[in-house]
């Protein structure tokens, strides 16, 4: 087969595997010789906090695929530096006539992407980039009026008639693998310490969060013994259910392909479980289309008579926010998620969608407040994703929850942690309460509350709201949208 270019230069992003990377496998069919780099951004991670999981997951996960890339000969030359300048630079300095990468779809990716692909054509450099993160992109799916998508089930549809009939394309890049060039001495230098990056051991070492693609092997293999009771168990947080990939799809350290097709699979074979799951990852796809063709909703509200709610603010509001933060808002569930996220930088999905509702319905707090606190905590932090499911609880999204659905935080707690297991490991000092009155503290009875220790006001706190009047208020808040109907909505 003739090669198009004599040298080229892979450029790993978010797609850190060798496994199945349409972005390699391209590189390697049309080059004779391809190098392989990363790049620790500077641009990107300057706004970071100095101990951020994310980058030690990187971090750790570079150490895997470079351990991979010296399996089969080659090697990674780790850059440092603001991306556009370090890849152009480190192409011309090997000579390469073709970047290869893989698509991403972020504002801010979007902008250096082009930057990149403008510098490297003044030296004369193709940019090469595909599609790897998601199985749909773009406009690939659109309505029969040439729209895109802005309801799920009707993109779902689509999407399982649109894949079903061309079955996902796995790139197998071991046959081509002898094309890969091991990066000249002075490139090949290690992956840096967190130090050399000017960043901090974080915890990550002591969660279950095994890292690079090996880990995510593993935790799939793991998650292929359960899949068939997904449906059964993932709403419950004190309860095995999810898959954990969540950080592998957003750093690309597993093949969303291999996971379609194997959910796919499964559930032809019957499965309701693998079924409901695949409908997540369809989730996923939906909403970087959503991004990708409405590029507002990252700033603003999806549906733009949202944008007039007047959310609380000043003093008070920030001080909300801050319990809120720190899991002090006197509503355990809420408390306990908060709690979660801010010692493993994981939230169970369920919590995810109370915590995201009581900020905004019970606290009258602006969604994009709880977006951005997200996007610093959560390890899987993914833009779409994130903005997403924020608008989805704010209803200011696509296909968002009614705006009178209010979800209840304590009939939430009761229904999903019904024995108070999950509050009980994140809240100890609510462990000794009785299951009937962990969901609600403040109503239990004064020696109760002294036989488990509790001391409300001292170690743990009264509620910040009273949910019933919260109600109202945010149904008066949203009024501005559409008036009630329904004085009988009741909360969930």
């Amino acid at each position: 087969m003739q090669k198009q270019f004599e040298t080229g230069l892979m450029w790993f992003r978010r797609d850190l595997r060798v496994d199945d990377n349409a972005a390699l496998f391209l590189g390697l069919q049309s080059c004779r010789r391809l190098y392989c780099a990363f790049v620790f951004d500077t641009d990107l991670l300057a706004p970071l906090p100095r101990a951020d999981r994310r980058v030690e997951f990187i971090r750790e996960s570079l150490v895997d695929l470079e351990q991979a890339l010296r399996g089969v000969g080659a090697g990674l030359i780790l850059g440092h530096g603001a991306g556009c300048e370090t890849i152009v630079a480190l192409a011309h300095e090997l000579g390469a006539q073709a970047v290869f990468a893989a698509n991403d779809y972020e504002p801010q990716a979007l902008a250096r992407d082009d930057k990149v692909r403008d510098a490297l054509a003044a030296r004369g450099v193709a940019m090469n980039t595909v599609k790897d993160h998601v199985l749909l992109e773009r406009r690939e799916l659109l309505t029969k009026t040439a729209s895109p998508y802005t309801v799920f089930t009707p993109y779902k549809n689509a999407w399982l008639q649109r894949i079903g009939a061309t079955p996902p394309r796995v790139h197998d890049c071991t046959p081509h693998l002898g094309a890969l060039a091991a990066p000249p001495d002075a490139l090949h230098t290690g992956v840096p310490t967190l130090a050399q990056l000017g960043f901090e051991t974080t915890n990550l070492g002591q969660l279950p969060i095994p890292t690079g693609a090996s880990g995510a092997r593993k935790l799939f293999a793991e998650f292929f013994e359960r899949m068939d009771d997904y449906h059964r168990t993932r709403d419950f947080p004190a309860t095995k259910g999810p898959s954990y990939l969540g950080v592998h799809l957003r750093f690309g350290t597993v093949s969303i392909r291999r996971l379609v097709a194997t959910a796919m699979h499964r559930s032809a074979q019957g499965s309701p479980g693998a079924a409901v799951w695949l409908g997540e990852l369809i989730w996923r796809d939906f909403y970087f289309q959503i991004l990708a063709n409405f590029p507002h909703a990252a700033n603003a509200a999806f549906k733009p008579a949202y944008d007039a709610i007047r959310w609380e603010q000043g003093p008070t509001a920030q001080a909300l926010f801050k319990a809120w933060c720190e899991g002090r808002t006197g509503y355990p569930l809420v408390d306990a998620a908060m709690a979660q996220i801010n010692q493993s930088g994981y939230m169970h999905n369920r919590l995810r969608m109370v915590a995201g509702s009581f900020l905004v319905k019970d606290l009258g707090l602006d969604w994009r407040w709880g977006e951005a606190y997200f996007a610093q905590k959560l390890n899987d932090f993914d833009l779409a994703a994130n903005n997403g499911g924020w608008q989805w609880v704010a209803s200011s999204g696509c296909d968002s929850q009614p705006w009178f659905r209010i979800f209840n935080p304590i009939s939430q707690s009761e229904k999903f942690d019904p024995q108070g297991k999950f509050i009980r490991r994140y809240l100890p000092q609510l462990a000794r309460l009785p299951a009937a009155a962990i969901h609600a503290p403040w109503k239990a009875g004064a020696l109760e509350l002294q036989a488990a220790g509790v001391k409300l006001g001292e170690n743990y706190p009264h509620p910040v709201v009273a949910h019933d009047l919260a109600r109202a208020r945010t149904l008066e808040r949203y009024s501005v949208v559409r008036k009630p109907t329904l004085a009988s909505r009741g909360s969930d």
